[in-house]
């Protein structure tokens, strides 16, 4: 049996935080912090339609669609640090919740956002 190459999920914005859900591993209310939801509130700012929620498409290989990567910098507190070179650099971290899809850190994360329609 084959994972799927492309993961999604659908952050969106409660309380000031960042979040998504995701019942498939057991994740409610997932907060991303330290830089992640900056990152991310940035790339989701360029599409309309993506200022309160959104559809985050993900992989650890290049797929059709993929709009920019962020890069494996170094692991710190059990999550791992990863930059956006679209942003100038801009880092942000990516807590142990990586692991749910992930057996390791990937050297890449692709990212396509765009508007979710629920």
């Amino acid at each position: 049996m084959t994972e799927n190459a492309i993961r999604v999920i659908h952050p969106y914005w409660e309380s000031g935080s960042l979040v998504f859900d995701d019942p498939e591993v057991g994740l409610r209310k997932e907060p991303f912090v330290a830089g992640a939801d900056s990152v991310l509130g940035v790339l989701a700012g360029r599409i309309p339609g993506c200022e309160e929620r959104f559809t985050l498409l993900f992989s650890d290989r290049p797929f059709p669609g993929a709009q920019t990567s962020i890069r494996r910098l170094r692991p710190e507190y059990d999550g791992t640090w990863y930059a956006c070179d679209d942003l100038n650099g801009a880092e942000g971290w990516l807590c142990p919740a990586l692991f749910k899809y992930f057996a390791e850190a990937p050297e890449h994360l692709y990212l396509q956002i765009k508007a979710s329609r629920a």
